[in-house]
């Protein structure tokens, strides 16, 4: 059995030897030239180049090195193969981990703090409870139902949108165009973990923003997006940004990455940039994952976690 493992963007060598040390047995290659006369069985991707897919005719399945899919089903020749994306503690802890970051960092003032700092301001601000702040979460797949646990354990009233109906413990629920408005009406600080799908693209554009509450408890709406940059009109959010419609933004993602150094995202004071390293997927911990759903596959057993491509995710 071959597996090919394409990556663009980032050297492939600590995934190469995670997905060896998985399971030694296995040829991995990482150019298709390299297989020889042997067919692919199996594609380990992240931003492959277009194309290369649907020329590797034994092909069974594509895994991808993240949660994310749209870097794949961006390619216009992908083969009829079932497609997976990565589902893992790692990926779902570490994702919680930045959401709560980010959370309390804007909860408890700070931007504020760090600019009293530099001036050298001894001042004391007012300070909203938790259980006074609702945290809105856009997408309640696995990774915004983790993070909405972990803030109701911090006290923090938690509601949830998705396109379809999901209900999750302590969390009050909306869904669809009809549940859009009322979800943002509630939310405080806004975060947003959605999969990039051709019905969420540009979803944070002026429109969304407009419908922002204009009055929190911490003076002002929060945006934190570590979903996709393709989720997200940049243009728009500096507008509400310059016209304090959004009091401040977090954001992981961008529409083009890296971001590029003539962007005002960079520079703008209400704005925390992090470069897409919200969940960084961890080979040592993914790997093992692929390794054995391909084993299972092998096996006759069914893949687990595949991808519904009219739905994108």
């Amino acid at each position: 059995m071959t597996i090919l493992l394409s990556v663009t963007g980032f050297d492939p060598s600590r995934w190469w030897q995670a997905l060896h040390d998985a399971a030694p047995e296995q040829k991995i290659v990482v150019d298709a030239a390299e297989a020889g006369n042997e067919p692919i069985d199996y594609a380990v991707v992240w931003k492959q180049p277009p194309g290369l897919l649907a020329t590797l005719p034994g092909l069974k399945a594509i895994f991808s090195l993240g949660a994310g899919v749209d870097h794949i089903l961006a390619d216009r020749e992908l083969p009829d193969v079932p497609i997976v994306r990565i589902v893992a503690d790692d990926l779902k802890e570490r994702m919680s981990e930045f959401v709560v970051w980010r959370v309390l960092d804007h909860f408890r003032r700070g931007r504020a703090y760090r600019q009293q700092q530099a001036q050298k301001i001894w001042h004391e601000r007012m300070q909203p409870a938790a259980r006074e702040i609702t945290v809105g979460i856009m997408g309640l797949g696995v990774l915004g139902l983790d993070a909405a646990a972990k803030l109701k354990v911090l006290g923090f009233e938690v509601a949830g949108w998705s396109r379809s109906e999901k209900t999750a413990p302590d969390v009050r629920t909306f869904a669809g165009d009809a549940g859009l408005g009322p979800f943002l009406a509630a939310s405080d600080i806004l975060v947003v973990l959605l999969p990039l799908t051709a019905g969420t693209r540009g979803i944070i554009d002026a429109t969304l923003l407009s419908r922002m509450k204009r009055e929190t408890p911490l003076g002002g709406p929060v945006l934190i997006n570590a979903g996709r940059g393709g989720l997200q009109d940049e243009t728009a959010i500096l507008a509400a940004l310059d016209e304090d419609r959004l009091m401040e933004a977090s954001l992981d993602v961008f529409t083009v990455e890296p971001l590029p150094a003539e962007s005002r995202l960079w520079s703008h004071p209400k704005v925390f940039v992090t470069p897409h390293a919200a969940a960084l997927s961890d080979p040592d911990s993914l790997a093992p994952i692929i390794m054995r759903q391909i084993a299972a596959h092998e096996r006759g057993e069914p893949l687990e976690n595949v991808v519904d491509r009219r739905a994108g995710y």
